[in-house]
């Protein structure tokens, strides 16, 4: 079975919890226009000052998805 990769784009700011809930809906039109297997996407705050939007990939669909999106930084994708 391929890794899962956890792809984040941090957010910070006042206006970090609403730019990263806008930035997943861009992450599920990505996947829909590309037709990728993938469905595992969300956003997350941390406090008001900083949040994260993601999208849990494969090893196949890695480099593609990064090149194209350019995420901040991956991690891991544990469960």
């Amino acid at each position: 079975m391929s890794r899962q990769i956890k792809l984040i784009w941090d957010f910070r700011g006042p206006a970090s919890a609403k730019t990263a809930e806008h930035h997943e809906i861009h992450l599920k039109e990505y996947i829909q226009i590309e037709k990728l297997p993938l469905n595992i996407t969300g956003f997350e705050v941390f406090n008001e000052m900083h949040a994260i939007a993601f999208m849990v990939v494969t090893d196949d669909f890695m480099i593609p998805v990064r090149d194209a999106l350019k995420p901040h930084r991956g991690e891991l994708y544990e469960p």
